[in-house]
């Protein structure tokens, strides 16, 4: 292993870490609220579909990456009312938002497949002649994000009241806060996030549209939230570690290693779960009290 080929590595984890780590922290601050969606890679999609589409129709991927972002935060609207007002099932809720944004992402993609958008221009950070470190801009604000969400939750009186809600909202309802409208704000954060990583993952990585493409990422993304234990710091870790495992099997595929290719691409996910089972434990003392909880008023009940 030469240094060029770590340094490769490396380049590649933090590229394909940043359209994860905007769906996790979204996720994080989400579930600080006792909202656990498992949508996330139906926004996604709906994020990646909506703005490749875009890009290609109007040829600016800025207004097509913040457009499909917009369509995340409306589809995650869907959850928010069913669950926040409606008190539905928080699981069933998100599996539901999960196939909606796969068949939508599929019917308004399927004319894109195979074309070429207006990709997210690309900013060096070792210097205008570096071959390696080149990303676009929401690459280098993924990470940014992800420290300024640990100030908001942490540091800050709204993540204080953020925090109550997902530890215990009829308390939080006492002290003057109102769960359903902390709860619609994140569910509206989570949305917006959410449909930004899969137009980042669209526009900035892969350039190109295909159904699926984003091969369980939502999925990992709340793995990782349980990874970080809710903190967003950690969350970026997480994030790169499973960044560096796709460079790695994609690494290993382009050398023609005599390694099943099965094998190799589902290796970033079972990386994924072992890394769960070494630093799942203790997870149930660390995670909020009330998620996955529905909110009635002065109870609570599971959903």
């Amino acid at each position: 292993m030469n240094g060029d080929w770590f340094l490769s590595w490396i380049s590649g984890a933090i590229l394909y870490a940043a359209p994860l780590l905007y769906p996790t922290v979204g996720e994080v601050l989400g579930q600080r609220t006792g909202m656990v969606n498992l949508g996330l890679e139906g926004l996604m999609l709906l994020g990646a579909s909506t703005s490749f589409a875009l890009s290609v129709r109007l040829g600016n991927p800025w207004v097509a990456v913040f457009l499909g972002a917009g369509v995340g935060l409306l589809a995650n609207l869907i959850y928010a009312f069913l669950v926040v007002k409606r008190n539905a099932s928080q699981l069933a809720t998100g599996l539901a938002l999960m196939f909606f944004g796969l068949g939508v992402s599929a019917l308004l993609g399927k004319p894109y497949v195979g074309q070429m958008a207006a990709a997210l221009p690309k900013y060096p950070l070792l210097g205008p002649r570096s071959l390696l470190f080149r990303y676009d801009l929401l690459v280098y604000v993924a990470f940014l994000l992800a420290a300024l969400a640990w100030v908001f939750l942490f540091r800050t009186r709204w993540g204080l009241q953020l925090r109550a809600v997902g530890e215990n909202p009829a308390h939080a309802y006492a002290a003057g806060i109102s769960p359903a409208r902390v709860r619609l704000a994140a569910a509206c954060v989570v949305g917006f996030l959410a449909g930004l990583g899969g137009a980042q993952l669209a526009l900035g990585v892969t350039q190109t549209w295909s159904e699926g493409m984003t091969a369980g990422r939502g999925f990992i993304a709340i793995a990782l939230v349980i990874f970080s234990r809710w903190n967003p710091l950690r969350a970026i870790v997480g994030a790169i570690l499973f960044g560096g495992a796709v460079v790695l099997q994609l690494q290993l595929q382009a050398r023609g290693i005599g390694i099943s290719p099965f094998f190799l691409d589902m290796f970033p996910y079972v990386l994924t779960l072992f890394v769960l089972l070494l630093w799942g434990r203790g997870v149930r003392h660390t995670a909020p009290a009330s998620l996955g909880r529905v909110y009635f008023g002065t109870e609570e009940r599971g959903g």
